[in-house]
């Protein structure tokens, strides 16, 4: 693999990194909209590293969510479980960010991070494995 492709890979697992820090943070203030989008993103950008495994960029939030399923979940690399979670994580920021009455609430965010962080810690796991990260 490329000095590059590594380069990108490890940048996206920060940023998921981050984001996730950011969402803990929002929930923990009561913003569960802006939450559920950050933990939407954590696994957003866990995903697009894991893509690049496999020499693949989606340009799209759907194409993520397709091809994680088909490179991850089909080929039994990932439990079906983390593909619904970031078709859910999806939906869910997607109800937060653009519906005026969104059915975000604090059991929503608080599942939201917890499948975020579950998508990250596999993530994590995928790549140490893989030696792709130590």
């Amino acid at each position: 693999m490329e000095a590059t492709t590594k380069a990108l890979i490890k940048g996206y697992i920060q940023k998921a990194e981050k984001k996730l820090e950011v969402a803990e943070r929002l929930f923990k203030s009561g913003d569960f909209e802006d939450a559920v989008s950050r933990a939407y993103y954590a696994a957003f950008h866990a995903a697009q590293a894991l893509l690049l495994t496999e020499g693949e960029h989606a340009e799209t939030h759907k194409g993520v969510v397709t091809l994680f399923g088909l490179l991850f979940v089909k080929t039994g690399k990932f439990s079906k479980n983390f593909g619904k979670y970031l078709a859910n994580l999806k939906d869910d920021r997607e109800s937060g960010d653009y519906e005026v009455f969104s059915y975000i609430d604090e059991e929503t965010a608080e599942m939201a991070l917890k499948e975020a962080k579950e998508f990250l810690h596999e993530t994590r796991r995928y790549m140490e494995r893989s030696g792709l990260i130590s």
